[in-house]
């Protein structure tokens, strides 16, 4: 069992423990619920730089990378610093996150926000509005194409985008369907976690244009924006080369100074 497979296992108990404490009626009268939210692939169409900027604790690969800030003080520094948009972490037990840390950006910042959470139930979907997100993350490698079509379109339901999530050809091509927003395609191999951006250069000719093209992990130098922009990448999700300073927000500006 591979660490997504762990992960994933994990997942499934605790969607079934949250389903029995909080309906989705419940979820559906939030106050954020029928907010209008703001479009992350528009912004990423007509941004130079096409940041994503993260929030994450820790992660599986690298242990803890900053436990130190509140999230709220992340949010405005990314907004600040001009990132397109931001993702969130809101897995607990591998990345340090919560659904309220979702709630407190949402509170601090108007851009666009990503849940960025292990996805394969409506209930997470309907949860990630309530939260205040804006764009839900789709994993290719743990849904069939059925499961992809049937989440995505949920998502669309409710006035949420999708990125979903690739790491090869073969999680690509069950993956194109008109109901996904931005196609990302992670650099990280999950099996030994090894990172290249060779994985987004090699798949970047096989995603159709009407996607924007999303690089994920492994993006720690401007240098490795301008390699991948000819590949008609627009976003760029950046997450531990911010988190690991004291001030993500400042680490932001400047990196993104430099695109520009």
């Amino acid at each position: 069992m591979n660490i997504l497979e762990k992960i994933f296992a994990d997942k499934k108990k605790e969607v079934a423990l949250k389903k029995s404490l909080i309906p989705v009626t419940q979820l559906e009268q939030s106050v954020l619920f029928n907010r209008d939210s703001p479009s992350l692939s528009a912004r990423l169409k007509e941004s130079k730089t096409g940041i994503i900027a993260e929030h994450k604790r820790r992660s599986p690969s690298k242990s803890i990378i900053n436990h130190g800030l509140n999230v709220d003080q992340v949010a405005i520094g990314y907004k600040e610093a001009g990132a397109c948009g931001m993702s969130i972490l809101t897995d607990g037990k591998y990345f340090g996150g919560s659904l309220d840390d979702l709630l407190l950006a949402r509170a601090s910042v108007t851009i666009p926000l990503l849940r960025k959470e292990f996805i394969f139930d409506p209930y997470q979907i309907i949860e990630a509005k309530a939260y205040g997100a804006d764009v839900i993350l789709l994993i290719a490698a743990l849904l069939d194409r059925q499961e992809i079509k049937s989440l995505s379109e949920t998502a669309k339901s409710i006035g949420l985008e999708v990125l979903l999530e690739v790491h090869n050809d073969e999680e690509l091509q069950k993956s194109i369907m008109p109901s996904i927003d931005l196609l990302g395609v992670n650099n990280r191999n999950l099996k030994n976690f090894e990172v290249s951006l060779e994985i987004s250069k090699s798949l970047a000719a096989r995603i159709p244009d009407e996607f924007v093209k999303v690089s994920e992990s492994g993006i720690s130098s401007t240098e490795a924006i301008k390699e991948l922009q000819p590949y008609g990448y627009k976003g760029f999700l950046i997450g531990e080369n911010f988190m690991k300073t004291d001030l993500p927000g400042e680490s932001a500006k400047t990196f993104i100074s430099q695109l520009l």
